[in-house]
């Protein structure tokens, strides 16, 4: 995702199939406005594609643009009421935080789907919606405030309870020794090195590797490794390749859940191996997460400058309290989206550094208790993703035409997840499965939820 008005995204915005381009200005306040490329294929199969945003917002996405348009949805994706990835655009400006938390997406659907009817003179057929991490979450927001927008929704790692999120975002790097977004703390006796997070990776690994059966650098089920990070202590035998005790102390904050004044539990820990991402760097490599650091400076606090030193539980349920925009997105009531015949995927990725995907078992649980459903898959289904990092990458056979892949190795509705839901959605055919592909081309069944992933001695299959 690049920013509309970015030089060095124009490669991205040149499709490799006929298409009319569409550019868009909407006023959604007198204060505030969403920017809008649609992008109409010649070649029309009936169907609307909406695209989220990641991070902060504020970027149209032309790759899923790209994507969409070559899977032949008319497709439209925005800047989500502003420009870049910073969070200064939303201080003292209400109605740009609106934009961000709720009402961007509406707007796509509602004049991109005017749009597309006026253009190709005749009513969409389905309309879809693809998005990750925020645009995971606002997928999930669409179908709770909105859910006549969309007949089907993929929502990836979705970046849902919001304000716990960037709460335990901010207490994350708070454990690490971080004290500013822009500046490491290389000084904090907190802080862990790069080799420090390589010598945690491995002992994770030898500790829960093979919980699934099978030593092969994945694991499985993050929730099933009972970390033990005691072993790496330093002692007067060995003072390399180990960790002092304040570090040591950094790991068993890390990996223990968020809870609250009263125990209530806040947000899941981060998961075991996710360590091991490249950009975990961002919540874990000594400065303060840029997105929760703007979060509150911008939007809790009105303020240009904020000290993040003694960061702690009063900030975080300072997010929560005020919940800005509405944007927590925490609710189970789908009631109305799985009334209307809505068909909701979601995906996580067991290896995601920024989001934990134990959380999206937790909002699972939480529409099942809400809706009094033992069982969601008429309607929801989750899979969670071994191996793969933040929305995609990450080791293994991971691509399955999620948000922001361009092209897949196998393009069917058994290996592509947007293929499946289409099928779902008007074929009735609900996914058992979601079979990844990695490069060389290997591939691997995952699971929805709650079935669990196993090695059976020759490949992973889906149990109960």
């Amino acid at each position: 995702m690049l920013r509309h008005r970015d030089h060095a995204s124009l490669l991205l915005q040149s499709p490799p199939h006929p298409l009319c381009r569409v550019q868009l200005v909407i006023n959604t306040t007198s204060t505030s406005a969403v920017h809008a490329e649609a992008w109409l294929p010649d070649t029309w199969f009936g169907r609307f594609l909406a695209l989220g945003n990641g991070g902060l917002g504020g970027c149209v996405d032309y790759t899923g643009l790209n994507y969409g348009t070559s899977l032949h949805f008319a497709s439209i994706g925005s800047d989500n009421g502003h420009d870049g990835n910073s969070g200064i655009v939303f201080l003292n400006h209400p109605e740009v935080i609106n934009d961000f938390a709720f009402r961007a997406i509406h707007v796509e659907a509602v004049i991109g789907k005017q749009l597309v009817a006026a253009y190709y003179g005749q009513p969409i057929a389905k309309s879809y919606y693809l998005g990750c991490s925020t645009g995971g979450r606002q997928g999930t927001q669409a179908a709770l405030r909105f859910p006549g927008d969309f007949d089907g929704i993929v929502a990836g790692s979705p970046a849902t309870d919001w304000n716990n999120l960037q709460g335990w975002s901010g207490m994350l790097s708070h454990f690490t020794g971080a004290t500013s977004p822009s500046t490491i703390n290389t000084a904090s006796p907190k802080f862990l090195t790069p080799a420090d997070w390589d010598l945690v990776s491995a002992e994770i690994l030898r500790q829960c590797d093979d919980l699934d059966g099978v030593m092969d650098g994945i694991i499985t089920e993050p929730d099933d490794c009972d970390f033990h990070e005691d072993v790496l202590l330093c002692t007067s035998n060995q003072t390399t390749g180990c960790l002092t005790a304040t570090q040591v102390e950094t790991l068993k904050n890390v990996y223990s859940p968020l809870v609250g004044f009263h125990g209530e539990l806040l947000y899941p820990r981060y998961s075991p191996g996710a360590e091991a991402d490249p950009t975990q760097a961002a919540i874990l490599g000594g400065t303060f997460f840029s997105f929760a650091a703007d979060w509150e400076r911008f939007v809790i606090l009105n303020v240009t400058e904020h000290d993040f030193t003694n960061f702690s539980l009063h900030d975080v349920t300072l997010f929560d309290k005020i919940d800005a925009g509405g944007i927590d997105t925490f609710s189970g009531d789908l009631d109305a989206f799985r009334n209307r015949g809505g068909k909701f995927l979601t995906y996580h990725g067991r290896r995601d550094p920024l989001i934990s995907s134990t959380n999206s078992k937790r909002v699972y649980n939480l529409i099942s208790d809400t809706l009094k459903m033992h069982s969601l898959d008429d309607f929801y289904r989750l899979f969670l993703i071994p191996g793969m990092g933040h929305c995609g990458g990450g080791i293994g056979p991971t691509a399955f035409g999620q948000s922001s892949v361009a092209s897949n190795l196998v393009n069917d509705t058994a290996h592509n997840v947007l293929l499946a839901l289409v099928d779902w959605v008007e074929g009735g055919v609900a996914p058992a499965t979601i079979i990844g592909t990695a490069a060389d081309g290997s591939m691997r069944t995952h699971c929805r939820y709650p079935m669990r992933s196993v090695f059976n001695g020759t490949e992973f299959v889906c149990v109960a």
